[in-house]
């Protein structure tokens, strides 16, 4: 990761501008060379809203100083990538030029995950929970996330959230009802738990307590806050930057590998696409409501009706710019949780290229022409190639 200089602040003809993180576990990384880039141009977000490892990311970026961030997420990143297995990842460099012999490696880094945990992040239960009985603590997930908690707590400033400088919201699922809920600035006092509940992704870690609830890892409802952003009042023009862990479209898969790998894919990745494609529906629909309202006669604008649709239509502006990793052949289904330091890097420097892609097209940041539609850009890279 380079020495990093920034610009001056560059405003914006936005009210609002988010950046809103996917999960996608040990991809994660490649959030952060997007906030990388975005650092860089001088692009500082008013809102970041996260999913599971989106949350993570979106704690550290939204609890520190500008100019301490990038430091933070170095931090986080290099120890969880951080196995002790260096002196391994050498004797493997040489051959990695080949995908087969980069997609053995990557297979080695996550069976290591799997069987001794990741540092600053999750240990394995011992003994495991299948030979716990039923109620026991530790019976219904496979990892212990205790240093988690010590980990955020230590790397990010949970009172410089609280102080709303910048709102911050993080999606999660409660356990009882099944409900999606959002902790959120604007209504909740924001600590660990909160972005811990956030990734808690069963079997493999325990729901997480808040407030008497329990919560799962809201990717299990929508891996994407999109929604959450768009749709809060009062609407605010908005420039969203949307980076996304998991590609949507894909190659027909030709074996079960790759069909494991389409299934993680198509069910974390569709919610973005449903929820881009219902917002300009319901773009239009406010933009056809506001253009009859200009024609409706005087004695029905009071009627309750009339009102709470022209409170729905408020005028808005939105543009999208979607940020999406697009994986590279060797890495395989357990790419969420193969946190080797080769393949972190790799993925930082592939966001921090499609950020930079994206932003060398100035239409991205110009205000979209008409109100109630929405401007959507993809300048992502179809594959990246790897970096070591």
């Amino acid at each position: 990761m380079a020495t990093v200089t920034t610009r001056p602040p560059t405003k914006l003809p936005f009210e609002c501008v988010a950046l809103l993180l996917q999960g996608g576990g040990a991809l994660g990384s490649y959030q952060a060379g997007v906030y990388q880039g975005l650092h860089e141009a001088g692009i500082e977000p008013t809102w970041i809203a996260g999913i599971s490892i989106g949350a993570i990311n979106s704690a550290i970026i939204a609890g520190n100083a500008p100019n301490d961030r990038l430091d933070r997420l170095q931090a986080f990143w290099n120890m969880v990538s951080d196995a002790g297995d260096r002196g391994w990842t050498d004797m493997w460099a040489g051959l990695w030029q080949g995908d087969q012999a980069r997609g053995y490696a990557n297979q080695f880094a996550a069976t290591r995950a799997m069987l001794s945990g990741v540092p600053g992040f999750y240990d394995p239960r011992f003994p495991p929970p299948n030979l716990l009985p039923s109620g026991a603590a530790g019976a219904t997930s496979w990892y212990d996330t205790a240093k988690l908690r010590g980990t955020l707590e230590r790397l990010v400033d949970f009172d410089r959230i609280n102080a709303k400088a910048m709102r911050f919201s993080v999606g999660a699922v409660n356990v009882r009802t099944g409900n999606f809920a959002y902790f959120d600035t604007e209504k909740d006092r924001i600590c660990a738990a909160h972005v811990m509940a956030s990734g808690a992704l069963p079997p493999a870690f325990d729901a997480v307590e808040v407030d008497g609830e329990f919560y799962w890892d809201g990717g299990l409802v929508s891996n994407t806050p999109l929604d959450w952003v768009i749709n809060s009042h009062p609407l605010l023009d908005t420039l969203a930057f949307q980076v996304d862990l998991w590609s949507a479209s894909g190659k027909l898969p030709r074996d079960l590998a790759a069909v494991a790998v389409r299934i993680k894919e198509v069910q974390f990745s569709s919610r973005t696409r449903a929820s881009t494609d219902a917002f300009r529906k319901a773009q239009a629909l406010r933009g056809a409501f506001n253009a009859l309202l200009k024609h409706l006669p005087p004695e029905l604008l009071d009627r309750p009706e009339v009102k709470l649709l022209t409170e729905a239509a408020d005028p808005g502006f939105y543009s999208i710019a979607q940020l999406v990793y697009h994986s590279p052949t060797y890495e395989g289904e357990s790419k969420d949780y193969e946190f080797s330091r080769a393949t972190m890097l790799d993925h930082w420097a592939a966001g921090l290229a499609d950020i930079r892609r994206t932003l060398e097209h100035p239409q991205v940041l110009e205000r979209p022409k008409f109100s109630h539609a929405v401007d959507v850009y993809d300048f992502s890279a179809r594959e990246h190639p790897p970096t070591h």
